[in-house]
């Protein structure tokens, strides 16, 4: 019988709680804030940030790919309740930038990354107009079948009237061929 040491055996599960961890860690450090854009508007909101003595409730920075410390970036005063506060940042360009959030106590509340693209604006474009105009009076048909298709139409329906008016003739004097 062949045996495989513990350190084999219990690899893929230490492995698997490592990669738990790692990820937990990445989601803590955003847990306190929530980023959403529209279009060049990036807005974050958080509940982080409780007022300290009446100085506010803190504050938030948009740092772009290049800006590494929070006072380099955009910083916007938090604004709203004890329960929730906000703040907007407007014709932000394009490109992956990120919020940190400052509360008034020192605390970082969080930080994300988040990526602003333009928005798509619809292009008008003139299209060329149909010479002959539209093809109407052709039945909804593609293709033009000439005047033997015309008239084997028309046979069929003169035989359809004849056949019309004998049955109804026929129907008046029963006694009639």
């Amino acid at each position: 019988m062949r045996t495989v040491p513990l350190l084999l055996r219990s690899g893929p599960t230490v492995a698997a709680a490592v990669l738990t961890l790692a990820l937990t860690a990445q989601t803590a450090s955003a847990a306190g804030i929530s980023v959403s854009t529209s279009g060049s508007t990036v807005s974050v909101t958080t509940s982080a940030c409780p007022t300290s003595s009446g100085s506010g409730y803190g504050s938030a920075s948009l740092l772009n790919s290049s800006q590494r410390s929070f006072t380099e970036g955009r910083v916007v005063t938090l604004s709203g309740t004890s329960t929730s506060q906000s703040a907007v940042w407007s014709n932000v360009g394009t490109g992956t930038h990120t919020v940190t959030v400052r509360c008034a106590n020192g605390d970082t509340a969080g930080s994300q990354a988040v990526i602003v693209s333009t928005a798509s604006t619809p292009t008008i474009s003139a299209t060329a107009s149909p010479t002959r105009g539209v093809m109407g009076g052709l039945g909804g048909a593609a293709k033009d079948y000439g005047t033997l298709t015309f008239a084997a139409g028309g046979a069929l329906v003169a035989c359809g009237l004849v056949a019309t008016a004998w049955v109804l003739r026929r129907r008046a004097k029963p006694y009639r061929l």
